[in-house]
């Protein structure tokens, strides 16, 4: 490696380091970050950095990974479950951003190629900023939010044919066959396709299955790499793009249990490389020329958002869907997204563009996804001001409905999510005689199960007003039988403001936020790991002939301290075995004593480590293990000190126990 390549990648570090922390710090879409990094380093920024052959080549990668990510995540019983929306709405607006996108880019003077390509990447938008922020804004399960995660969903897929069809419009370009180039295009796109699923029943199956027995992380990881980038090499060798391939291999194998395996695997690779390539395409920007088009840009951008809400909200509304819903729907699609961007360095790429056009176009994007935050984060609040009396009679209808559901209840207790937990929970007050109103926001759910006779509502649990109507004042107690924590945070947090004596459990998934949860006023906080870990060891206490009430009063025992005697883990270095531990990361570390150790011949209590955050669960000496240890336990040398704290608390400890 030269020594101009090293300084090169050391400035490109440690500028993205820096950009990327700043965007963190304000809660801003890291690709943005990468995209600044970009206009930043490149010539036409502070020049620091020029757009080679091998920063090419390494962006294409990038490429690849996105697509095969994608690929993982695409499902087909999703797609055929929320089809109405993904074929009916998303296609609607693919097709229709499409045609008259790219007739306005044709009209104004844009070869009919790179029209097409312009028509497709405007149609686009960000799945990486919108499924982010709405999640972010508990909102990903709004009526809004659904639409827009349909619409998406067909985006995803819509990529495909453009990149199929762009090439094939390049080689038309050059040789006049143009019937001749997308037949074949397509033809072979099919072709690869076939191939791919059945070498995924026939190969990658039993591939990955031989792999697995080997328990060997490196070579899973190797052969995900060797899978995705052999079938884009196999598309590219086809004459179609490698994140044709890509794409199609991480469908594949998104449909083998292997498949969240895969996406752990493969996400350092590709974060990485996919902030090259957003790297590459803001070095691509040139800031000289901007003086000269920011008019059209700006002109561009708001023509692009307008339509993009309008056309939403059209289709919405032919579909059934009310007015402030299909506003909302559409603020959140207004933005370009990262396949624009795709498919603009595939456009470039086969000069189908001219160098002015692809300025506008890209400064155009960054532009509308600069502004997407705001526009999420705000959809609610235009939506009420601009369809005041539409919006806010929906709101007073869900309201109503749930109060008439619950008018006739007192002393009854509020289901939160009626999913499998919930209904267990409903079934047994029924049994015992106990009143309940549920609250879902599948209407669909709520939907059959008010045809079964159950008394449940539409309803987000979150709001206050929804809380009010479900007869909080009179409710007896409250079940949050959902696991994630923000939601049940805020449900915490308005039934303590107008109930603070109301019994409220939660549930949660492991101890990770346990704490938080009791902090925000939780009377009971389950964890299913833990309490899976006491049904077991019971039933197995049992089989062993232990008596019951000894084992019941065992696991009263654990409950009643708050299960601290299965709080903590040794994470090991298996994935995803750090999900269990505590929320600042607690777990459980072992260490010895050698004979010339600081903590030789001291107690437990001189040694102060509950200063440090850290607690002494349990002291084995001399091949017997002494648990919960008392604080004027003397250590000798040889001791293993098992111990339970956070990873830098632990390392102090250790640090304190060895050298004082």
């Amino acid at each position: 490696m030269t020594q101009g390549v090293f300084q090169e990648i050391l400035v490109l570090l440690a500028v993205a380091v820096l950009v990327i922390a700043l965007f963190r710090r304000f809660k801003l879409p890291v690709i943005m970050a990468y995209l600044c990094v970009g206009v930043l380093v490149g010539q036409q920024g502070m020049g620091w950095l020029s757009l080679s052959e091998n920063t090419h080549f390494l962006a294409e990668f990038g490429v690849v990974f996105l697509m095969f990510a994608i690929g993982l995540e695409f499902s087909w019983p999703k797609l055929l479950a929320m089809r109405s929306t993904v074929l009916g709405l998303g296609g609607a607006q693919v097709a229709i951003s499409t045609l008259l996108g790219g007739l306005v880019a044709w009209w104004l003077g844009m070869s009919p190629e790179g029209a097409f390509a312009v028509g497709g990447l405007l149609a686009m938008s960000s799945t990486a900023i919108v499924s982010k922020q709405l999640t972010e804004q508990l909102e990903l399960g709004s009526r809004h939010g659904r639409l827009a995660m349909g619409v998406l969903l067909f985006q995803d897929v819509a990529v495909i044919p453009f990149l199929i069809i762009i090439p094939a419009l390049a080689a038309d370009h050059a040789q006049g066959a143009l019937a001749v180039s997308l037949g074949t295009a397509l033809f072979k796109g099919v072709l690869v396709f076939l191939l791919l699923l059945a070498a995924g029943r026939w190969l990658l199956r039993p591939l990955f299955r031989a792999i697995a027995a080997e328990r060997s992380s490196e070579l899973f990881v190797l052969t995900v790499l060797l899978v995705s980038l052999a079938a884009a090499w196999l598309t590219q060798q086809a004459g179609l793009s490698l994140a044709l391939g890509a794409f199609l291999a991480g469908m594949v194998i998104s449909e083998t249990e292997f498949r969240h395996q895969v996406e752990v695997d493969i996400r350092p690779f590709q974060d990485v490389l996919l902030g090259l390539f957003f790297v590459t395409i803001g070095m691509r920007l040139n800031l000289l020329i901007l003086p000269q088009i920011w008019h059209w840009v700006l002109l561009l951008v708001a023509v692009l958002v307008a339509f993009k809400i309008l056309l939403v909200m059209a289709l919405s509304r032919m579909a059934g869907v009310e007015r402030g819903v299909g506003l909302r729907a559409g603020l959140c699609l207004a933005q370009c997204g990262e396949f624009g961007f795709v498919l603009l360095a595939q456009a470039a790429g086969y000069e189908l563009m001219s160098e002015r056009a692809n300025q506008i176009v890209l400064a155009s994007v960054l532009l509308s996804m600069a502004l997407a935050p705001v526009l999420i984060r705000y959809n609610g609040v235009l939506a009420k001001r601009l369809f005041t009396l539409s919006y806010g009679q929906n709101h007073t209808h869900i309201e109503d409905d749930v109060r008439v559901n619950a008018q006739s209840m007192e002393q009854h207790v509020i289901i939160c999510g009626y999913g499998r937990v919930g209904q267990n929970i409903a079934r047994i007050l029924e049994r015992e005689g106990i009143n309940f109103v549920a609250l879902d926001l599948d209407p669909m759910r709520v939907h059959e199960a008010r045809n079964a006779g159950d008394p449940v509502s539409y309803g987000d649990c979150t709001r206050q007003a929804i809380l009010e109507a479900a007869g909080l004042s009179r409710a007896r107690a409250v079940v949050v039988s959902f696991g994630d924590v923000a939601p049940t945070l805020r449900v915490l947090e308005h039934t303590r403001r107008l109930r603070p004596d109301m019994p409220v459990l939660a549930r949660t998934r492991n101890d990770t936020d346990m704490e938080r949860l009791y902090d925000a006023g939780a009377t009971e906080v389950v964890p299913e790991t833990l309490e899976a870990s006491l049904m077991l060891s019971s039933q197995l206490l049992l089989l062993l002939g232990t008596p019951l009430s000894d084992v019941i009063r065992g696991i009263r025992d654990v409950r009643n301290d708050r299960y601290s005697l299965l709080r903590g883990l040794f994470p090991g270095r298996e994935p995803g075995a750090a999900e269990g531990l505590g929320s600042r990361g607690e777990r459980l570390h072992t260490v010895m004593l050698p004979p010339d150790a600081y903590a030789v011949g001291r107690t437990l209590a001189d040694l102060e480590l509950d200063r440090l955050g850290v607690q002494v669960t349990a002291v084995r000496r001399s091949g017997i293990r002494g648990p919960q240890p008392e604080p004027h336990t003397r250590l000798r040398a040889g001791d293993v000190l098992t111990l339970y704290g956070s990873a830098h608390a632990l390392e102090r400890a250790e640090a304190v126990l060895l050298k004082g």
